[in-house]
């Protein structure tokens, strides 16, 4: 398997910290979710570093890139990273969190996005969900559970609802996929970043019409069914966009399934 070079882009007294692979001229950037951190794309990276340049960087106060202090966009330290790559479009394939990222970018700077590739994306400006009853419950647990400082069931809840589905039996994604989870939220949690945090303020949902670039949504089918049902519409109001569902699957697919995630993209591309 072709091993990763690091690389660091500087933004003030902050240190984004990423990875590359390959050297292709076709560049795919990898943005990870909410509840995880670069190390969730190595699968995927590892299946797409033969044919394309793949980056993958830790957004700021994730993973090793550290938050900083004072206030910051991830939509501008995206910008950042690009510029280190060079101005050849990329690829941007996004989850949840990341996918919102991405959106903003391919809305601001269309000339910079080749394609977007998106899973379950978070979408900037849109309106507050209505939770089925599965969803309702974790919400709920999720909350007693910070409130009370319980740091040990708010991971296990947060693994339970983001890795394994809502709707699903706890326990249904197997390690090694369960270990990386855990540690990866576990991580997340003890930072203690605030919701929103990074936001680019933009209304994407009201604007998506105006996003011309190619773009596939994906998502599990076992994922929270707000998100699935957001996704949809999300496809179907982008104007050059399909939709693609992810058997078997809840909100990390590429944690699941790796290559199958790589093949997702590389046919997309």
């Amino acid at each position: 398997m072709l091993a990763p070079k690091p690389f660091v882009v500087t933004r003030g007294a902050t240190r984004l910290v990423g990875e590359r692979w390959g050297e292709a001229e076709t560049c795919v950037v990898l943005l990870h979710a909410g509840v995880a951190d670069r190390r969730s794309w190595r699968g995927v990276a590892a299946h797409l570093a033969d044919r394309f340049q793949v980056i993958a960087y830790d957004l700021r106060g994730f993973g090793e890139s550290e938050p900083g202090n004072g206030e910051f966009s991830h939509l501008e330290d995206l910008a950042a990273v690009l510029d280190h790559l060079g101005p050849v479009p990329v690829c941007l394939v996004g989850s949840s969190l990341g996918g919102g990222v991405a959106l903003d970018l391919a809305l601001r700077s269309a000339e910079r996005v080749a394609s977007l590739v998106l899973f379950a994306p978070a979408i900037s400006g849109s309106p507050e969900p209505e939770l089925d009853p599965a969803t309702k419950r974790f919400d709920e647990l999720l909350g007693q559970a910070a409130r009370s400082g319980d740091l040990a069931e708010t991971i296990r809840l947060s693994l339970w609802l983001w890795l394994d589905g809502p709707r699903e039996a706890e326990g249904r994604v197997p390690e090694p996929a369960r270990r990386l989870a855990r540690d990866m939220i576990g991580d997340i949690e003890r930072r203690g970043l605030s919701e929103g945090t990074g936001a680019s303020g933009l209304d994407i949902w009201s604007r998506l019409e105006e996003i011309p670039v190619p773009a596939l949504v994906a998502c599990g089918d076992r994922d929270v069914p707000f998100l699935i049902n957001r996704s949809q519409e999300l496809a179907s109001r982008l104007p050059q966009a399909s939709y693609m569902v992810l058997p078997g699957t809840a909100h990390l697919p590429y944690l699941e399934q790796p290559h199958a995630v790589a093949d997702v993209v590389r046919r997309f591309l």
